[in-house]
């Protein structure tokens, strides 16, 4: 029968590879370009001289097109699957991507990997930045079917099943905010267990992991407002860290307009003591007056005013009449 049904052959080596080789990986996620070792590499591991190089990854992709297109008896197909087999390929890469994410959670305690981050050379970082697209998506398109909106297609979206997968090993493995402020979050409070208490507060102390904490800290405090509730609350509650005062805070930034004006200030103070605008290149002049944050500023007036004459085309009529109006020549 072997002779004159070479199918069959071909399949019950196939089998017969497949046991070997599952008892030996655990599983039958085959590479395609795999074939059996053979020589001293295949005496090693048990491998027979009857199945030196056939192609098992070929063999095992075969299989999975034949399931597909349901063209495979039932008892193959339990065969198959006693041994381990994954029927979809998307079923095999996500396994492999889950895989190294555990491996990379036991080691790091979390699953807020940074981009670049890989476990055993399998790029988990860019793995999970994809598997949290497609979860994101799947809440959208969630919220809006519960809305009673129109849902055109759920491709892309990450299944239910697979998201608690990633959940049990951390349950703030896709949070709504960026995953770079989760992780800073996580390494802060596993700082805090570590030293007991003791919060960083001044940026370069504190650096744990690649990350700042000091300034991570200290750039919460400061953008209080910025945070969602829930953070205010995980910052406040769980790690002790509190809004900065008012005292604390530094001067808001100077807007274009608002430095703009301070020049002209100088400009006209220039004028008012001189009698004329025509201010050397490297001359610095600082305001004389009340306003606090004004006073004493050093202003490159010599450079500025030659930065206004040189952009006279694109200064506003008011601007270009304020400064006519202490002799400013334009030419």
């Amino acid at each position: 029968m072997r002779v004159l049904n070479p199918e069959h052959e071909h399949w019950r080596r196939g089998v017969e590879a497949a046991v070997i080789y599952a008892r030996e990986h655990g599983d039958l996620r085959v590479p395609f370009t795999y074939h059996v070792p053979e020589g001293e590499e295949a005496e090693g591991v048990g491998w027979p001289a009857s199945l030196a190089n056939f192609p098992l990854g070929q063999w095992t992709a075969d299989a999975r097109r034949f399931y597909a297109r349901g063209d495979m008896d039932e008892d193959r197909i339990a065969q198959l699957e006693k041994l381990g087999m994954v029927w979809s390929h998307f079923d095999v890469a996500w396994e492999e991507g889950l895989a190294a994410a555990r491996g990379w959670a036991v080691e790091h305690g979390h699953l807020l990997a940074p981009l670049d981050a890989a476990h055993q050379g399998y790029k988990v970082g860019i793995w999970l930045k994809n598997a949290r697209a497609a979860a994101r998506r799947a809440l959208e398109l969630e919220q809006r079917q519960a809305e009673g909106l129109p849902v055109q297609s759920w491709s892309g979206a990450l299944p239910e099943e697979r998201r608690e997968q990633l959940e049990d090993i951390d349950p703030s493995w896709c949070p709504v905010w960026p995953v770079e402020w989760q992780r800073a979050f996580h390494l802060t409070r596993l700082h805090l267990e570590e030293v007991g208490g003791e919060l960083p507060t001044e940026p370069g102390v504190v650096v744990h992991r690649g990350e700042d904490l000091g300034r991570w800290v200290r750039a919460q405090r400061l953008g209080w407002e910025k945070l969602t509730g829930v953070q205010q609350w995980m910052c406040e509650q769980v790690l002790g860290i509190t809004p900065a005062t008012e005292d604390e805070k530094p001067p808001p930034r100077r807007t274009q307009a608002d430095k703009w004006a301070m020049n002209y200030e100088a400009a006209k103070q220039f004028y008012e003591r001189e009698g004329h605008l025509r201010v050397p290149r490297k001359h610095v002049e600082r305001i004389v007056g009340e306003d606090q944050e004004q006073r004493d500023v050093p202003l490159n007036l010599g450079a500025w005013i030659g930065n206004q004459r040189s952009r006279a085309a694109t200064l506003t009529p008011k601007r270009m009449e304020q400064l006519s109006a202490i002799g400013m020549r334009w030419a």
